[in-house]
């Protein structure tokens, strides 16, 4: 009773409006580019082992098999991390989160570092992997509630640029660090990570603000309209929307708890058990973008990228890891395509492109990789290029949009925990990918394995042109009601100030 009379007095309290300031753009802009950080974190933690393995197998004796667990391992733990972050997120808030999880970064990173055997390593992968599954839900949860709604598509691509960053300078450090002696090299590539945390965390905690959702759900709206002064133009009627939908969030919270207070039992049971008809397309969406994402193999070419060019005859380290260096290029430039067009093109368009493109190129890598050896000058360059080009499509659409998508569809009460259980998903999805990549194409060759991830990137293109309504120009308070197909009216809208 003392929240809701907090929110009342937030709309009704007189006096002159705040003003945005000139820069709340701006603002909201350096909060997104801050947040963002640990995704490079994520990317570079990711990307790393990639020309990392051959040295850890030749430092410390790790086999073929113990290094597809321990990569795969990675997106395991970083399960683990998704499902608790958004308990985190609900109780601490998305700031201290973001705190938490770049302290788990820090110590993962130079734990995996300073490994004399392989229990060492995954006990750092361990860490580093919880943390990457907390980043991985706070980031995009708190920039979709910071960023304004014009410019929500912009700035949620940020996180998925970040990370591609993280990956093409975790390939830089491979290149650059390769010739220095077998037992020093793979351990500064990864402890480079460690470096980047400590920034995270001081911007966190002196820095970043919380999110106005968050705030006003936990009964502050004084500060939210704080926040929203240096963010939005419109910070009043901002508001508005935000106590509106926070007060029809708590009644059907309370419907679903029977007139209880609402919990996070009653936010699980709402997303797992009894979802209304509008939740259970929102979720259909969330998972079915999640799965597919991994699906169309994007982690075996991030993790294995120098097996697949050897296996097409590129066969100096140097040039293996020049070529892959060359793939974290073209996936970081290629996102900043969807940066820019993903608020006025539409998310769809953005998907659509992007599943047809991966689903083309994976089919001419499938088909170059069985090229006969008399033809590996040409394979191996269009093997590259065909790499090139998946990584580039990715980007258009299944990189990016799909965050920006899952992070904005969710109603507020479920924002947390639903986009934890996407990214579960996706990092299950993950798991199963790298943890089995080598023993698949040893099973069914080369070729067969990408003439899979081409189908599965084909059912991906049907999946959004069936499934996925557009989402560009709405604002958060309306998606619920744009997925209740059921719906015969527009959601009713909050009063304005007069």
């Amino acid at each position: 009773m003392k929240n809701q009379e907090d929110l009342e007095e937030a709309l009704l309290a007189g006096g002159e409006p705040e003003q945005a300031a000139a820069g709340g753009g701006g603002y909201a802009l350096l909060c997104a580019l801050l947040a963002s950080v640990v995704s490079i974190i994520y990317g570079y933690n990711r990307g790393v082992m990639s020309g990392a393995q051959k040295y850890v197998q030749e430092d410390l004796g790790v086999g073929d098999g113990q290094l597809e667990v321990l990569i795969g391992a990675t997106s395991v733990y970083s399960l683990v991390g998704s499902l608790a972050a958004g308990w985190a997120c609900d109780r601490a808030g998305r700031r201290r989160t973001v705190a938490l999880s770049a302290a788990m970064l820090l110590a993962g990173s130079a734990v995996t570092a300073a490994a004399n055997g392989y229990a060492a390593l995954m006990a750092g992968q361990l860490v580093a992997g919880v943390a990457c599954g907390f980043g991985l839900v706070v980031a995009p949860v708190y920039i979709a509630e910071i960023a304004p709604p014009a410019s929500r598509g912009f700035l949620s691509s940020i996180p998925e640029i970040a990370g591609n960053s993280g990956i093409l300078l975790s390939y830089i450090a491979d290149f650059a660090l390769a010739g220095l002696p077998t037992t020093l090299n793979w351990r500064l590539m990864i402890g480079i990570g460690a470096v980047p945390p400590l920034f995270l965390a001081a911007a966190a905690t002196f820095v970043m603000p919380e999110t106005p959702r968050w705030l006003v759900l936990h009964g502050h709206p004084d500060e939210a309209r704080r926040v929203l002064a240096r963010t939005a133009a419109d910070a009043d009627r901002r508001l508005q929307e935000i106590v509106f939908s926070v007060q029809e969030a708590s009644k059907k919270a309370q419907a679903a708890s029977g007139g209880g207070a609402a919990s996070s039992t009653n936010v699980w049971r709402e997303i797992l058990l009894r979802p209304t008809p509008a939740v259970r397309r929102v979720m259909l969406a969330i998972v079915g973008l999640q799965v597919f994402q991994q699906a169309c193999g994007v982690a075996a070419l991030v993790l294995y990228a120098p097996r697949v060019f050897s296996h097409v005859g590129v066969t100096s380290e140097r040039a293996v890891l020049g070529a892959t260096v060359l793939l974290g290029a073209a996936k970081t430039v290629a996102i900043f395509i969807p940066l820019f067009l993903a608020d006025s093109l539409g998310r769809r368009p953005m998907l659509l492109a992007s599943a047809g493109g991966m689903a083309a190129s994976l089919l001419v890598l499938g088909l170059s990789v069985r090229a006969p050896a008399a033809a590996s000058w040409w394979a191996a360059a269009t093997s590259v290029t065909a790499a090139v080009a998946f990584m580039a499509t990715f980007s258009l659409g299944f990189g990016p949009v799909i965050w920006m998508y899952g992070s904005e569809i969710l109603p507020l009460r479920l924002r947390a925990q639903g986009t934890g259980v996407g990214t579960a998903v996706n990092r299950v999805m993950s798991a199963v990918v790298g943890m089995t990549f080598i023993s698949m194409y040893e099973a069914v060759g080369m070729a067969g394995s990408f003439y899979v991830f081409a189908a599965f990137s084909a059912a991906a293109w049907v999946f959004v042109y069936a499934c996925l309504p557009e989402t560009k120009g709405r604002s958060l308070e309306e998606m619920e009601a744009l997925f209740d197909k059921a719906a015969a009216a527009p959601p009713p809208r909050p009063p304005t100030l007069s």
